[in-house]
């Protein structure tokens, strides 16, 4: 589109555009606000990211920018905190923020496909919200609404909700004039029913810089498309005066060229008009564009809807500002000097933000205080200011308003001036001078009055202020309408006041209510609320708006008329937070004070809950009241136990005279704890003084001995209040008094409290008066929850004493507890007739055999009967063992066991006998068991001793029983016959013991023969161990007996697998050789002979060859595998040719005996292809080519080609390797085969053989070989084949190989290829030949990525100008490209410096300027950088450059050109320093180019510090209007230096923003009159008014004194101004002094002073103008006063007239006031003012007459 000039340009009358000299005040004064929000580039942003395609904003909340260098991410400023950008790894072809949250959007193109992936991820919650893979590409999306994406593809528009699991929906189709057009905008309207897709396209060919633009409108409920051209465009909503509904705007702005003429337009059309109903007319308007601007289109649009104006923003930075209603052009300025390619709606300001290209955030904003004035005064559009200033309430057209609405008031348009008054701007005329104005127009007959016209405008436009309101209501409540106040407030339409309020009240205390609380008269509010016994509300709505009421007065006033409702109250006021208001005594006092007792009680009861110290008094006297009066009450209160801090002494004198004589000993005792006598605690801390206070011991037993008069449970619980000692010392005296009446309490009381007294001492008491029934008693209680022996014992033995046999028999039965062995002791010693308490003892805790033997010997054998029979028969071998200790007849022990028999524990019974040696005694026992078929292994092992004992057959029994253990009868008889041990040991399969047993006593066949028969590995291992000392026994007898006589082939094989195991070979070898050499039965076993030679070859190689002789039936190839592991390799040898392996043979001469010779007599002997094919690998390995060859040629063998090839390459025999390849040729087809061939040919240099062969058919990879010749240098055969298969790439090297460079160069023309062209153009380089160098160079330049290595190639061999000569030709060509013109010009930077600022200015637009940049930076040349700097828009950089070498580079247009153009504001200084040191006369010109940019502070302390202020006076005077310090302080010292006090005086009246004092001070004492006249003024701004006067009395200057004390104000500075003048005999002074000071100096002064020093005369003037002054205020005082009382009587006759005229707006009443639906009906009768007096209502009638409730005033009139 061109670039922008910066020059200013006229502009038509009805805009402005301000002048740079001024900028800053036309800033000020224009009604749109510019300010810079930020700029991307601060927060590291890099410029080549401001762009389109890279920086979204979708409101203005946030920014997203998108990266791809250093790396890609994605960085997120919320404009809330621009300064902390969030920056995230993203890679993403487009990023967008949700315009409401943080919600982004991603679109990536998926790699492969034109497909999109598009995510969407809420960042705060970390997650994925949605995904979805479109079909074809987004080439443009918007969130256009905060929920719905709008996605555009090339064919079609869609619209993605992030709600849901929704895809994409198609909404239309893209029309054919937005076919090739870049989309730059869409969007929707708020009801998401009109759509509009915006696109850019090249513009005509007669003018291509003009973008054309198009637009696509569509409507969602019809359907249809209608294309358009529009550059930008945009939806509002506008409301129609006379519709209700909004009508929808849309708003395009186009620039076309028609026949060479440029239209701007701007369209504003209704969409979808609303039938019959009024619709918004079509307006139009011109975009008028300055010259320079002629091919600047709009890139955006922008609807205020908070101002009701359009903004239309260029490409170029240009902005239209239009009004929406009428199209009328409100302003136009350029607001960036940079293109803008992005805008957003600011919602919240009404204005918009823009992004240029610098990366500047522009914010522009309507100028509230100036944009009115603007319009009605540079536009002189009054009524669009008026409009303007209604709509959005803006200031500026005060005036306008007031006199239209008096214009129109005086045309009697009420109608309109109350529609005019209610749309004033900030509420301008509604006031009450304006309701005073409509209640002074008489009202016509038939008419509504205006008054009533002007509150419904209000009622219908919005909410009627106070006044408002008041007076309105003031008519209804009149007329008795209180529906229509109700439905006004429901609807929010008045303003609610106390005043309001206490109208409503005479007519409805409800409605009322709710006035009182919007208009939050809290008082007010109160009072109601108590009125209607609605207390809780009270407190509630207090804390609500912070109000402390008088809560004293509240209930008194409540207690008057509801006790009970006071009682609720001051409970709600004790719940308060912060505490109860009043204190609870004095609310207890008024309670008092009425004799409610009852409501008192109830209110300290509930208050003095939570039991504090602080409510002892309180808690004594509710406790007092109530003994006093309802002594039944306070017995249940302290019943209760709520209180513990009253008043005690004097609680328990009251409860004594009220007859609670219980009560009064419990509060005694109470009283006692309170002062540290703690419950049963101890009583050393407490004070004699505590006991003077309460009850003595002695009174305590006195009154408590008369059991007889106290209930027990209540004297029991008595005791829980006093102490240990003084229970105990109670307790006792109760025993004494009477043992068996008191036992029970005793008891009682000890059960209670025995945790508080010590069951020890409990004990003690009963022990000391023997009363085992009190222990039995007491402990009983105590049992199940102790676990202290002593007091179980203590049980039983009082259980036992008072005759309780049931209760020991249960307690020895049942407690874990007690002491077992004293319990026994006890218990014998007690000799109960019932012995069950002893067994339950004796029984539990293992006291049998005792048992047994008090048993025995008391002779209560019954019991021994019973307690082996039915207690515990398990214990009957201890019973039986005991019984034989103590020699008991054999009959009754006999007999007791066979009386329990099968419950019997047999084995300790055994035990228990064979311990006594009467192991017979159970003889008949046993067999009676076996008889019955008992299977019990003890029952067979006590059988088995007893036979073997007897030695009654034992081999029979061991051999043939199969219950006993073998192990416990082996042990048995291992000292009593090991043979028979033996027995029972293999019957048990006994291992270890066996094996034992057999060792001890040298039974080693015995074991021999078990070990091989068992065949366990376990065992063999054990045997076999070496540290087994009878192992050499075991292995003797093992091949002497136990093998040669087994017949089992598995005994045979275990015991030979145990021998391997144990690693015992030669034992092995000679186990093996007893079976198989010796004609045994395994002799010919083949297993056995593998086992045989492998043991063998492991143990003894001397016998391996025999036995390989004498064996037969063995596995040959793996006996002979293991033998040549085993390094024996003639026995392998002579193993495989044994079995006619002869491969294997072979192999083990080759390779383990490594002798070729015996090999090839083997080959020869068995004459076998795969022997000689294995000879022949072992020839190739050692080197023996054509020895090898010659044995592959023998076996006929093609396999190993390869192999042979490589090995014939290596020796060079290329000869052998033809014929071994002609002989492979004839089996296999191989291309390796004929490639080799073809290289062998080459080799030996029969090179007509290789054309002959590639004649022929055959298989070779003719490029391969191709390669490999040329690769091995061998051309000539190359040159052949790379013909034959038209290789002209490697044909052309191959040429240049051969120096045939034209051949090389005509092979390079067919091959075509960058590569051969590269490879030919060095070649010829090299070779000096530049002309077939420079046409392969022209193919290779045209390719970007080689033309860098031919410059490097060309430049490394100095041939620097046939590349530029190359580099020229290469211009001209039809695919030149940028890096050609580039490469030229850094070729140019280094060899011709002379041609370089010609090349770039010719081809600019197609160099690399970067690369450009570099190389002129190298090579020094500063003013072609600087150029080129300036054509890239690196404008700091140029502005550098130029300073730095300003020789060559600088040029003071183009600096300043430059300079402003800079986006790091150092460089201004820079600059300011630079032009300083060298061109300080151009100075002046920088600076008011850079004006607007500068800080002027910090320019002025640059050209302080340098001492050449005076360079930059033209400049700062220029700035002075800014009004800054340093300036303003510069220019005042350059004129005072310069003595130029007119010039100093315009500063100082003008700029004040300096050291005023500072100044003054200096020019005091200046020699010039007139600086010292300006240090008196100076000092008269600033207030020092004594200092101004006395300089100017110094100076004579008397009209400045008198001026300054005129200002000041002061009358004594004045009066003393007199007093010097007459000192001074200035006569005439004095009377100018009166006549300027006249307002401060008093009469009677001036006339002392001038009567006491004769200057009368002097102060007649003075005199005669006081007198005609005051006579004036006099008489303007009479002539008020009349007027007055005129004005008084006036208002009188109105009045009355008034009255006259109410019956007539009474009538009209219901037809002026809007009111709700059903409530248009006609007025009730009225008399009078059309309401009844009101003194039923408790209202004085509404007249001239007493003041009505509430300070309401009468009501006679409105």
């Amino acid at each position: 589109t061109g670039r922008a000039r910066r020059r200013t340009t006229p502009l038509p009358s009805d805009c402005v555009l301000s002048p740079p000299p001024s900028a800053a005040m036309a800033a000020a004064n224009a009604p749109i606000a510019m300010r810079e929000a930020l700029t991307l580039t601060s927060l590291g942003i890099a410029p080549q990211f401001i762009t389109f395609t890279h920086v979204t904003m979708e409101s203005d909340r946030y920014i997203c920018v998108r990266e791809t260098s250093p790396q890609n991410s994605v960085v997120i400023i919320d404009m809330a905190m621009p300064s902390q950008p969030l920056r995230r790894p993203i890679t993403a072809d487009s990023a967008l923020m949700n315009p409401n949250t943080r919600i982004l959007a991603l679109k990536a193109q998926i790699p492969g496909t034109t497909q999109d992936h598009l995510q969407i991820f809420n960042i705060e919650a970390k997650t994925k919200i949605k995904s979805h893979q479109m079909p074809e590409q987004v080439v443009f999306w918007k969130w256009i609404t905060p929920k719905l994406l709008g996605l555009v593809t090339q064919a079609s528009v869609y619209h993605w909700s992030i709600e849901g699991d929704s895809e994409p929906i198609k909404m239309f189709d893209r029309t054919a004039n937005l076919a090739n057009n870049q989309i730059i905008n869409y969007r929707c309207d708020p009801a998401e029913k009109w759509l509009v897709l915006i696109g850019i396209a090249p513009g005509a060919p007669e003018r291509p810089q003009l973008v054309k633009g198009n637009m696509q409108l569509f409507s969602v409920d019809q359907q249809r498309s209608q294309a358009l051209e529009a550059h930008a465009a945009s939806f509002a909503t506008f409301k129609v005066p006379g519709n209700e509904n909004p009508s929808t705007l849309i708003c395009f702005a186009s620039k076309a060229s028609n026949a060479g003429t440029l239209t701007s337009k701007l369209h504003i059309i209704e969409l979808g008009a609303q039938p019959g109903k009024p619709g918004f007319s079509k307006k139009q308007a011109d975009l008028f564009f300055p010259p320079d601007f002629q091919d600047d289109f709009p890139v955006a649009m922008q609807i205020s809807q908070k101002y009701g104006l359009v903004y239309v923003i260029t490409k170029l930075g240009l902005l239209f500002v239009y009004d929406l209603e009428t199209a009328a052009a409100v302003y136009r300025n350029r607001i960036s000097p940079d293109p803008i390619f992005l805008t957003a709606e600011s919602s919240t300001t009404g204005g918009f933000y823009a992004i240029n290209r610098r990366g500047q955030v522009l914010h522009a904003t309507v100028n509230d205080a100036t944009v009115v004035p603007f319009v009605s005064g540079q536009l002189n559009n009054l009524e669009l200011a008026v409009n303007l200033a209604k709509r959005a309430n803006l200031p500026g057209a005060e005036n306008l308003v007031v006199q239209r609405f008096q214009e129109l008031f005086a045309q009697t348009k009420y109608k309109e001036a109350a529609e005019l008054a209610a749309e004033s701007p900030q509420g301008l005329l509604r006031t009450p001078e304006t309701v005073a104005k409509f209640q002074s127009v008489p009202v016509q007959a038939g008419q509504t009055p205006p008054l009533l016209q002007y509150f419904g405008t209000l009622l219908t436009r919005g909410k009627l202020n106070a006044y408002e309101s008041l007076e309105l209501s003031r008519l209804v409540v009149n007329q008795n309408k209180k529906n229509l106040l109700e439905n006004w407030l429901a609807e929010d339409k008045l303003e609610c006041s106390e005043e309001l309020g206490d109208l409503v009240k005479t007519v409805d205390n409800d409605l009322a209510l709710k006035i009182y609380i919007k208009a939050r008269a809290t008082p007010k509010v109160v009072a109601a609320f108590a009125e209607r016994r609605e207390f809780d509300k009270i407190l509630i709505y207090s804390k609500q708006v912070g109000y402390t009421p008088d809560y004293l007065f509240l209930l008194q006033t409540i207690l008057r008329t509801d006790p009970q409702g006071a009682v609720n109250f001051a409970l709600m006021m004790s719940q308060m937070e912060g505490g109860c208001p009043l204190d609870y005594n004095t609310i207890t006092d008024l309670f008092l004070q009425r004799n409610m007792i009852r409501e008192a009680t109830a209110f300290l009861l509930d208050v003095l809950k939570p039991n504090l110290e602080e409510h002892a008094f309180l808690q004594t006297k509710v406790l007092e009241i109530n003994l006093v009066t309802y002594p039944n009450v306070a017995d249940a209160i302290l019943a209760n136990g709520m209180f513990s801090h009253y008043d005690r002494p004097r609680i328990a004198q009251l409860c004594e005279k009220a007859g609670l004589y219980l009560r009064a000993l419990q509060v005694s005792i109470f009283a006692r704890i309170q002062f540290g006598l703690i419950l049963f605690g101890s009583l050393s801390n407490y004070s004699y003084t505590a006991m003077q206070h309460y009850a003595e011991l002695p009174d305590i037993k006195r009154v408590i001995v008369n059991t007889h008069a106290i209930e027990p449970q209540a004297l029991v619980e008595f005791f829980g209040t006093l102490s240990k000692e003084w229970a105990l010392e109670c307790m006792k005296d109760l025993l004494l008094v009477n043992l068996r009446g008191n036992l029970q309490i005793v008891v009682q009381a000890a059960k209670e409290y025995c945790e508080q007294l010590g069951v020890d001492a409990c004990i003690k008491l009963f022990e000391q008066f023997k009363s085992y029934e009190g222990l039995y008693f007491f402990l009983g209680s105590y049992l199940s929850s102790s676990e202290d022996p002593d007091i179980h014992f203590k049980y039983i033995e009082s259980a036992a004493r008072t005759g309780q046999i049931k209760e020991v028999e249960r307690v020895t039965r049942e407690s874990n507890f007690y002491d077992a062995e004293k319990t026994k002791n006890f218990l014998m010693e007690a000799k109960l007739p019932d012995a069950r308490p002893l067994i339950n003892v004796c029984d539990r805790f293992g006291f049998v055999p005792d048992l047994t033997h008090y048993l025995y010997t008391n002779n209560m054998l019954r019991y021994i009967e019973g307690y082996v029979q039915k207690v515990n028969p398990g214990n009957a071998p201890l019973v039986v063992g005991q019984l034989l200790d103590d020699e008991c007849p054999e009959d009754f022990i006999k007999g007791l066991i066979l009386s329990v028999r099968s419950l019997l524990p047999v084995e300790p019974l055994v035990d228990e006998c064979e311990k006594r040696n009467r192991l017979r005694l159970l003889t008949q026992f046993l067999e009676h068991l076996v008889s019955e078929g008992s299977q019990d292994v003890h029952v067979h092992n006590a059988l088995g001793k007893i036979i073997i004992d007897s030695n009654n057959n034992p081999e029979h029994f061991l051999t043939t029983n199969p219950f006993y253990d073998s192990r416990v009868v082996g042990k048995y008889c291992e000292k009593r016959d090991p043979t028979l041990a033996v027995v029972a040991y293999r019957r048990g399969q006994c291992d270890e013991e066996l094996i034992n047993v057999t060792n001890k006593n040298s039974l080693f066949k015995l074991q021999a023969r078990y070990v091989v028969e068992r065949m366990d590995g376990d065992l063999w291992d054990k045997v076999l161990q070496p540290d087994n000392e009878y192992r050499r026994q075991f292995i003797d007898q093992v091949v002497s007996t136990a093998l040669p006589e087994s017949k089992s082939p598995e005994q045979v094989s275990a015991a030979v697998k145990a021998f391997m195991t144990a690693d015992l070979p030669h034992e092995l070898i000679e186990l093996l050789e007893k079976i198989v050499l010796q004609n045994s039965a395994f002799s010919g076993n083949f297993n056995l002979q593998n086992l045989l030679i492998l043991t063998a070859i492991k143990a003894d190689s001397s016998r391996v060859m025999d036995y390989v002789n004498r064996l037969d039936n063995f596995d040959g190839p793996a006996v002979g595998e293991v033998a040549v592991e085993a390094q024996l390799y003639e026995e392998a040898f002579a193993i495989f040719k044994k079995f006619n392996l002869n491969v294997q043979a072979v192999d083990v001469l080759l390779d383990n005996i490594r002798s070729i010779e015996r090999a090839e007599e083997f080959a020869f002997r068995v004459e076998e292809d795969a022997v000689w094919s294995q000879v022949a690998k072992a020839q190739l390995r050692e080197g023996l080519v054509s020895e090898a060859i010659e044995s592959f040629i023998r076996a006929d063998d093609v396999t190993h080609f390869l192999d042979v090839i490589r090995a014939a390459e290596e020796a060079n025999v290329y000869h052998d390797l033809v014929k071994y390849l002609l002989m492979v040729r004839q089996k296999a087809r191989e291309p390796k085969v004929d490639s080799e061939l073809i290289f062998a040919y080459a080799k030996i240099d029969r090179l007509s053989d290789i054309e002959e062969f590639i004649l022929m058919p055959n298989v070779a990879n003719l490029q391969n070989v191709g390669d490999r010749l040329y690769d091995e240098e061998l051309y000539e055969a190359a040159k052949i084949i790379y013909a034959f298969i038209s290789n002209w790439a490697k044909l052309a090297v191959t040429l240049v190989k051969l120096k045939q460079f034209q051949g090389a160069v005509d092979a390079a023309r067919k091959a075509n290829s960058a590569k051969t062209w590269k490879e030919v153009c060095f070649a010829c380089v090299d070779a000096e030949e530049f002309r077939l160098a420079q046409i392969c160079g022209l193919n290779i330049i045209i390719q970007v990525d080689d033309l860098e290595e031919v410059s490097e190639y060309y430049q490394n061999r100095g041939c620097f100008s046939e590349l530029i000569s190359l580099m020229e030709s290469g211009l001209g060509l039809e695919r030149a490209h940028m890096g050609i013109f580039t490469e030229l010009g850094v070729l140019y930077a280094r060899y011709r410096p002379e041609k370089l600022m010609e090349h770039i200015k010719l081809f600019s637009t197609r160099l690399n300027i970067p690369k450009l940049i570099r190389a002129c930076d190298e090579q020094q040349h500063w003013k072609e950088l600087t150029y080129l700097y300036i054509q890239y828009d690196e404008f700091d950089n140029a502005a550098t450059t130029i300073m730095n070498h300003s020789p060559d580079a600088w040029d003071h247009m183009q600096f300043k050109d430059v300079c402003v153009k800079v986006a790091n504001v150092e460089i201004y200084y820079k600059a300011v320093h630079f032009y300083l040191q060298e061109h300080p006369d151009l100075i002046n010109d920088l600076l008011n180019v850079l004006a607007l940019r500068l800080d002027h502070t910090r320019v002025v302390d640059i050209m302080r510090k340098a001492g050449q202020l005076h360079l930059v006076k033209p400049y700062m005077v220029a700035v002075q209007s800014n009004n800054v310090s340093a300036v303003n302080e510069a220019l005042n010292e350059l004129y005072v230096e310069e003595e130029d006090y007119e010039r100093l005086r315009e500063s100082v009246d003008m700029h004040d923003n300096f050291d005023q004092i500072g100044l003054a001070q200096k020019l005091e004492k200046h020699e010039l009159l007139e600086m010292r006249r300006i240090a008196a003024y100076i000092y008269k701004k600033a207030g020092r008014w004594k200092q101004s006067i006395a300089l100017s009395k110094k100076d004579n200057m008397y009209k400045d004194c008198m001026e300054t004390c005129s200002q000041s104000g002061d009358r004594e500075l004045s009066e003393d101004l007199l007093v010097y003048f007459i000192e001074q005999g200035k006569k005439e002074c004095f009377a100018s002094c009166l006549f300027i000071c006249y307002d401060l100096i008093r009469a009677d002064v001036a006339l002392e002073l001038a009567w006491t020093n004769n200057m009368l005369d002097f102060a007649f003037p003075y005199l005669l103008q006081f007198i005609r002054e005051y006579t004036n205020k006099v008489d303007d005082l009479v002539k008020d006063r009349i007027e007055s009382q005129k004005e008084e009587k006036a208002k009188e006759n109105e009045e009355k007239e008034l009255v006259a005229q109410q019956n007539m707006y009474a009538q009209l009443l219901p037809l002026a006031l809007p009111a709700p639906p059903g409530m248009m009906g006609g007025p009730p009768p009225m008399g009078g003012m059309g309401m009844p007096p009101m003194g039923g209502m408790g209202m004085p009638p509404m007249g001239p007459g007493p003041m009505p409730a509430y300070g309401m005033p009468p009501m006679g009139s409105y």
